[in-house]
């Protein structure tokens, strides 16, 4: 019998059945003894359009049922080396969005104690900015990879600081990215002025527009960000909407010319060997994609970023 957590098997038990958490994972109340820990941040009180991502967790967790625990392409298996678990759900003030992020910032203070690497179902994608804020006291400045449609960095949305649409430049502004190790892939759709995505290149950000992914595999360009990052600490936040909603309409703010599912999983196997301390899976709204596929994309990518972990071991 192993010494780590195994999802449960399909041949155990029906994969309509069981425990409704992340893979069918076993559950524990805190991080303690864990290599990397799966949480919910279910809200959507700071999403500009629709509506939903409250309930993306729940829905993520659900389509994981389909998920096995070796890594045909890769030969990764987690489960063999990193002792895993669902850790359930931050507790968020879904009235208040200020407040939400403070308790986010807390939760994750607690769950890096120990040492695990967290990986987050969300949730609308605010939440990012209170996990870097933790991030960023346990490692110093972070290197990022992100993956979206939209660049996240607005001054203000509606006169407020915080909001799906403003993490990033609140980040930057605050130091919790590290100079010169930030890449922004799959931006595209319209904008209100070339400013949107030039201010991050006036950062120093890697901006690599949807449009010169196309046709093309993104092998080539994880190289690059990976001796870009070099061995400094990376966080991955991934957002579905980078995806084109042919094959993830179940979000917000979709944008048509969007990265394919196999461009997707070539970005996040990409980042294996780098130091990667968190991950995150944000924007997926289930009201918009009541097939669940949306989800199961979101799943699949969480259970990639599990395998590109330190630690992971892989058969011969």
């Amino acid at each position: 019998m192993s010494e780590f957590n195994q999802p449960l098997g399909g041949n155990t038990m029906p994969r309509f059945a069981g425990p409704a958490t992340m893979m069918r994972l076993p559950t524990q109340e805190t991080a303690e003894g864990l290599d990397a820990a799966f949480i919910g941040i279910p809200m959507d009180i700071g999403t500009s359009n629709r509506p939903g991502t409250r309930l993306g967790p729940r829905q993520i967790r659900d389509e994981s049922r389909m998920l096995r625990p070796y890594n045909m392409a890769t030969r990764a298996a987690p489960f063999e080396s990193l002792q895993v678990a669902d850790i359930g759900d931050v507790p968020i003030n879904t009235f208040h969005l200020p407040k939400s992020v403070d308790i986010i910032t807390a939760f994750y203070d607690e769950v890096l104690k120990h040492d695990c690497i967290p990986l987050t179902l969300g949730g609308e994608h605010t939440l990012t900015l209170p996990v870097l804020r933790a991030m960023a006291k346990k490692h110093g400045p972070v290197g990022l990879i992100h993956i979206d449609a939209h660049a996240d960095v607005n001054e203000h949305m509606f006169g407020e600081p915080i909001a799906h649409g403003t993490p990033f430049r609140r980040a930057q502004e605050e130091g919790l990215l590290a100079h010169g190790k930030v890449v922004q892939i799959g931006l595209r759709g319209t904008g209100y002025a070339a400013e949107d995505f030039d201010w991050c290149r006036g950062q120093g950000f890697r901006v690599v527009p949807a449009e010169e992914c196309w046709y093309r595999s993104l092998a080539p360009l994880m190289q690059e960000v990976r001796e870009q990052m070099g061995d400094v600490p990376v966080y991955i936040s991934f957002d579905i909407d980078g995806l084109d909603p042919s094959v993830a309409p179940g979000t917000g703010t979709v944008e048509m010319g969007g990265l394919t599912s196999s461009q997707g999983l070539e970005l996040v196997r990409g980042a294996a060997g780098l130091n990667i301390v968190g991950c995150d899976l944000v924007e997926v709204s289930p009201p918009y994609d009541p097939s669940g596929n949306t989800a199961l994309m979101g799943a699949t990518l969480l259970y990639e970023m599990l395998c590109v972990l330190p630690g992971v071991k892989h058969s011969e």
